[in-house]
């Protein structure tokens, strides 16, 4: 299928057929296509949850309020955020980074290159991840006002901003995967109705994990879509400058 194709294809599908099971290798594939959406700073702190397992799929469909795309669901997928994990991501980040810099840039410019990264994944990145109960990210907000008072500087600093960061880079993530799901042929619904400590429950996730989204996963049915798709006019949302 075209992009346009794809667009018009996926839909939030609310009932799926039972008859019709998933090839598990394809929905994976579609996972692994999902990696290649873009991450701030290239962190990727995220991961997927692909569930197959009947009884888990039963513990998901209660934690989202047994919602009929949920219980009809042959697969899921839970998206989630993983920002305790910056020092680890940010460390590999660097690594790749310094070789890749040695093979693709000239030779001139390597060393420039490279401690500018460096101070980057091993200065920067901490500094703006790091959690202290909110008042660090108090302090980088306050630091980054008083900068912005001279330069153009990131206003949005705060542990609360941060968090919106990483998620906003997990929906990439899950909208790719959306994406590659429909171009296979396959049907999802993303929920954001979900109870998230049963949904880690039945994931056995860590503490600092955060639940991003579930997305169910199956073929529709006839009646698996509600009517027309709705869309406030483009006019009133296409602005050129």
């Amino acid at each position: 299928m075209s992009l346009q194709e794809i667009l018009n294809h996926r839909r939030a599908v609310r009932h799926f057929d039972p008859n019709k099971p998933l090839d598990t290798s394809v929905v994976k594939d579609c996972i692994k296509q999902a990696t290649l959406a873009p991450t701030s700073s290239n962190m990727q702190l995220w991961e997927a949850y692909h569930v197959t397992d009947k009884k888990v799929l039963e513990a998901l469909s209660h934690a989202c309020f047994d919602q009929l795309t949920a219980r009809s669901a042959q697969q899921m997928v839970v998206f989630v955020t993983r920002q305790g994990q910056y020092k680890q991501h940010a460390k590999d980040v660097l690594a790749f980074e310094k070789d890749n810099i040695r093979r693709n840039s000239p030779v001139g410019k390597q060393e420039k290159r490279i401690k500018k990264q460096t101070l980057y994944y091993e200065k920067v990145i901490p500094f703006i991840y790091s959690r202290c109960f909110g008042m660090w990210g108090l302090v980088r907000k306050a630091l980054a006002q008083c900068i912005g008072l001279f330069r153009p500087m990131i206003r949005q600093m705060s542990e609360g901003d941060i968090r919106v960061n990483v998620h906003k880079s997990c929906a990439l993530v899950a909208q790719t995967f959306m994406l590659a799901m429909s171009e296979a042929g396959y049907d999802t619904c993303p929920l954001e109705g979900f109870d998230s400590w049963r949904v880690k429950k039945a994931l056995h996730l860590p503490y600092d994990t955060e639940i991003n989204m579930v997305v169910t996963c199956g073929i529709r049915l006839p009646n698996g879509v509600w009517g027309d798709r709705y869309r406030r006019p483009f006019e009133e949302q296409y602005h050129k400058i």
